[in-house]
């Protein structure tokens, strides 16, 4: 792997290690967003394998997966996975959204989104 690839991957990586301490911690809302910036991060891996231009700095992981060809690939479960996962990184950075966002976030469900994550995740280094 080229070093931009490991960057990525290696941040990734953090990510989903961050989002399982946000659940020991009861920290819900933040593990939707740790899970978020993680599949976010392997994208921008596969990105780099893919391209020698810099990944686009966006947070849209379904922009971030159609440009690197990897929606096309997902099943339905993956793209469900995206749905879920994109509004947590920009809702969960403003107050008005906490409320809402945390009653959608409890243990059951973010141990499911970091299972989800983590299949996903490693389901994209595979093909790097």
């Amino acid at each position: 792997m080229n070093e931009k690839v490991t960057y990525w991957t290696e941040l990734s990586d953090y990510d989903i290690e961050t989002a399982k301490a946000m659940l020991k911690t009861k920290r819900f809302l933040y593990v939707g967003f740790m899970c978020h910036q993680a599949i976010e991060k392997i994208l921008k891996a596969y990105w780099c394998k893919i391209s020698t231009e810099t990944p686009p700095y966006t947070h849209n992981l379904t922009r971030l997966s159609e440009k690197t060809g990897l929606f096309l690939m997902m099943d339905e479960s993956q793209l469900n996975l995206i749905d879920s996962l994109e509004p947590l990184n920009i809702e969960a950075r403003y107050p008005s959204y906490k409320e809402r966002l945390l009653k959608s976030l409890n243990q059951e469900r973010s141990e499911e989104l970091i299972t989800q994550t983590q299949n996903l995740q490693q389901w994209i280094k595979q093909k790097l």
